[in-house]
């Protein structure tokens, strides 16, 4: 399986502008920036995007996990924050941090957070990242 995602930057690193979009159409020609990266201008950027990536890859590979273990969720909800620091004379994303609640009917806390952190590990977007990924995870 293969999916496809394009960028197309116009202009200089601080005044330039950006648009990003998606093979499926999600997102068309969002629009990006310098500020809407470091500045908190309103606006997408990178960091969000792999945060949404994250947070989506978790909440599925959870429920795989919890069905694997005969339970099924009344839901998942999690929220990535993605850390983007100085690093080596650059940028680098060093950090995803989830943050994760859920409804399961029949599970306990012990196997909860055992079956949330093999989720945690085993996200293929985890796998990906070069970054230090916490967790935490509640039972709603």
């Amino acid at each position: 399986m293969k999916q496809k995602a394009s960028a197309v930057w116009q202009g200089s690193l601080k005044e330039g502008t950006g648009t990003v979009s998606t093979g499926s159409g999600a997102l068309v020609e969002k629009p990006y920036s310098f500020k809407t990266r470091f500045e908190g201008e309103q606006g997408t950027n990178p960091e969000e995007l792999i945060g949404a990536a994250h947070a989506g890859c978790f909440s599925m590979a959870f429920s795989m996990i919890l069905g694997g273990a005969g339970f099924t969720p009344d839901k998942i909800e999690t929220t990535a924050t993605i850390s983007l620091e100085p690093k080596d004379g650059g940028f680098a994303i060093t950090a995803s941090h989830l943050e994760m609640t859920a409804v399961i009917p029949g599970i306990d806390e012990a196997t909860f957070q055992d079956l949330a952190g093999k989720a945690k590990t085993g996200c293929p977007v985890s796998k990906l990242l070069n970054a230090e990924i916490t967790l935490d995870a509640k039972l709603g």
